[in-house]
């Protein structure tokens, strides 16, 4: 099967022409992971000489070194390498469900002209690194996935864009603060759910916590540097419900209003030590090698139609999400559990203030 795939790209370059080789970012992620010049060469399938070329043509470009090399030490991203490569992780977890989306678009669109057109599954979904594996599961199924806000999923489906939308739902207290303000987009008479995944969410800190950040309380005396979601994210939700719990002000937060638009590009600006602390799930935190400090649970949910649950593409999904195959996928993300995965319940049993 043909499958676009969008990746952002981003150059330097100077009056001459120069332009910054993609795979010297390649090469600095390497260097920062095992620390040799020789091992980083042969995880980008480059020799010995031609990693130190491109860093020397690299290094003559900017008029300073890109990786400290030391005798008996191994090496190291110098200051200036730490900033490119944490620039390109920084685009990539930004940008990165946007172009999925669009992505999804493209190829449906090319495939329905390649084959005629065949039953779409639209899913409306907020985004998370479970919902992400969807794609590479649902062989039987042509999936149209777009990422968009918890409200903004719902939404589509009530007025009939989608045939899920995928929302979290937290634990506790706060999850039922968080039921109430969809009251007026849940229709229990007439959906479903579809139990998906269960994730930890919490503190992303420096590896090592060298701060002692225990819990929210160490952000309110407004000390460390936070980095904050977009205010129509569930997890930001997710946050203020949690510090309205602890009669916490967010006015305390050093960076409160300061947003980023996914768990990747918080937990990219935590590791590039533009802040100190982010909120957002375990396996952001995991993939950069941060800390985690964990403080909720949360529910993700697909919500349907309840006579959808008939339509073959939704027979379908729900044999991939019970299927072993797709739980032990999202079972080795740090922080998921494949919890009830497929089950599908009734809306007041999950919500039950409604």
């Amino acid at each position: 099967m043909k499958h676009i795939q969008i990746t952002p790209a981003w150059y330097f370059s100077d009056e001459a022409g120069n332009q910054l080789d993609s795979k010297l970012f390649t090469l600095l992620e390497a260097v920062h992971r095992h620390g040799k010049l020789t091992r980083a060469a042969e995880t980008v399938g480059i020799s010995y000489r031609h990693a130190w070329n491109l860093l020397n043509k690299w290094e003559d470009f900017f008029g300073i070194a890109l990786v400290d090399l030391e005798r008996g030490r191994g090496a190291r991203l110098s200051a200036l390498g730490e900033k490119l490569l944490w620039a390109e992780q920084r685009v990539i977890a930004r940008l990165g469900p946007q172009l999925e989306s669009l992505g999804s678009e493209l190829n449906l669109a090319i495939q329905q002209t390649l084959e005629g057109v065949k039953p779409v599954l639209r899913l409306y979904a907020s985004h998370g690194y479970a919902i992400e594996l969807l794609p590479k599961h649902l062989h039987e199924l042509r999936l149209d996935l777009q990422y968009c806000s918890p409200r903004e999923a719902l939404a589509a489906l009530h007025r009939g864009a989608c045939d899920l939308a995928g929302f979290h739902l937290p634990h506790g207290e706060v999850g039922q603060r968080v039921s109430r303000a969809y009251r007026n987009l849940l229709k229990p008479r007439s959906y479903r759910a579809l139990r998906f995944s269960t994730r930890r969410q919490g503190l992303m800190v420096a590896s090592g916590n060298p701060l002692g950040i225990g819990g929210l309380q160490d952000l309110a005396c407004g000390e460390a540097r936070f980095i904050n979601r977009q205010a129509t994210s569930g997890t930001r939700v997710l946050l203020d419900g949690l510090l309205a719990e602890a009669g916490l002000s967010p006015a305390g937060i050093r960076g409160y209003e300061l947003e980023e638009y996914t768990h990747s590009a918080v937990a990219a600006y935590v590791a590039a030590n533009m802040a100190d602390v982010g909120f957002g799930v375990e396996a952001a935190a995991q993939r950069f090698g941060l800390g985690f400090v964990p403080l909720a649970l949360e529910d993700y949910l697909l919500i349907c139609h309840r006579r959808s649950l008939a339509e073959p593409k939704l027979q379908a999904l729900c044999r991939v999400l019970e299927g072993e195959a797709f739980q032990a996928a999202v079972a080795e993300l740090p922080g998921y559990t494949p919890d009830r995965c497929g089950q599908v319940e009734g809306i007041e049993a999950l919500l039950p203030d409604l």
